[in-house]
């Protein structure tokens, strides 16, 4: 599409109309054709100059309207309009068929081989009125109410107002095989489809606004404002100390006592301490102990509270600590009686 500049001034919004402008550069056949046929008086028509200035005489006259389309408008907005169960009643009492009539402005079969027409002030104020009193009516209804809502449909009766004054329909220059007597003519071959689409398009719907988006609050973390200790005691999360469990729930499976836990659970199952190898005994600064002083059933007695037994009773703790037969002052033999020990601790557990 040509832009607007390349339009007489008579195309303009709201310019009164004058003698279109015509621009040939060769003759055509059925332009010729078309020239005889609507002019009552014969002309000669042999060159370029000779067709320019009949066809300018022929559509400057002011019959020289052209219908463009028709359109079917309501008579009234949709909630006053009375229901008929038969469509053809509903038709004729509440529509009326509006014809939308043009005159042509420019003709160019130079550059761009085209005809422009602009609508008649007659009709311009039929869809001007049309527009406020039904459409604007019809629109406003099916759109929810807003604040600023009617200033919205007063700024878009306004709009319309100027976008019909500025409407210039353009189509091929053989669209002037339409034309008749005196210069009127209608469009032939589909092309009133296209305008009434094209004068459709001119009805913009009233849009309400979209929908705020409300942010989510979120609370703010605590973030330390410093890196001392302190602000490290008051701000870090409380964390939940352990339950309580059994002290048997936490004996190793293994002898030694430095882990919770044994990587190999199974394999002490099948081991009996009998066999278990024991280092060679060495001399320690042990305290002596006297046979005079423990008995064997005393020696032996399991104690009332396992936990603190825990410390003293433990196999591994006795090979720690490395107290062999040389350690009793008395002849007291901590190898022999070790196996034993061993055997009845686990009978205890």
């Amino acid at each position: 599409m040509p832009p607007t500049s390349l339009l007489p001034a008579s195309a303009a919004a709201f310019a009164p109309r004058s003698s279109p402008t015509v621009v040939l550069s060769r003759v055509e056949q059925w332009l010729t054709l078309t020239l005889k046929r609507v002019n009552k008086v014969k002309r000669p028509l042999n060159n370029v100059g000779q067709h320019t200035r009949c066809l300018t005489e022929v559509l400057s006259h002011s019959n020289a309207l052209w219908n463009l389309c028709s359109i079917m408008l309501p008579k009234a907005p949709e909630s006053k309009l009375p229901k008929d169960e038969n469509p053809l009643v509903d038709a004729l009492f509440n529509y009326q068929l509006a014809h939308m009539e043009a005159y042509v402005v420019h003709v160019d079969m130079v550059s761009q081989n085209e005809v422009a027409f602009k609508l008649t002030p007659e009709t311009i104020e039929t869809l001007v009125d049309y527009h406020k009193e039904i459409y604007s009516v019809d629109t406003a209804s099916k759109t929810w109410d807003w604040p600023e809502k009617e200033i919205q449909l007063k700024k878009l009766q306004e709009e319309f107002v100027q976008a019909a004054n500025r409407f210039v329909y353009r189509t091929n220059a053989t669209a002037l095989e339409g034309m008749e007597e005196e210069g009127a003519g209608e469009l032939l071959c589909g092309l009133a489809d296209e305008a009434k689409a094209a004068i459709m398009g001119l009805f913009v719907p009233l849009l309400p606004p979209p929908p705020r988006i409300v942010d989510v609050v979120r609370s703010t973390p605590l973030v330390p404002s410093s890196t001392g200790p302190d602000e490290w005691w008051h701000h870090s999360p409380i964390q939940q100390s352990p339950s309580p469990v059994e002290s048997w729930d936490v004996l190793p499976s293994s002898p030694s006592t430095t882990t919770t836990s044994d990587s190999h659970p199974n394999m002490w199952t099948n081991v009996s301490y009998s066999d278990m190898p024991l280092p060679s005994p060495t001399l320690s600064h042990c305290q002596p102990y006297s046979t005079a002083t423990y008995s064997s059933p005393e020696f032996y007695e399991c104690p009332t509270t396992l936990a603190s037994a825990i410390p003293y009773l433990l196999p591994d703790m006795l090979v720690q600590h490395q107290c062999g037969a040389a350690a009793g002052m008395d002849g007291f033999i901590w190898a022999d009686r070790y196996p034993d020990f061993a055997l009845q601790y686990g009978t205890a557990m």
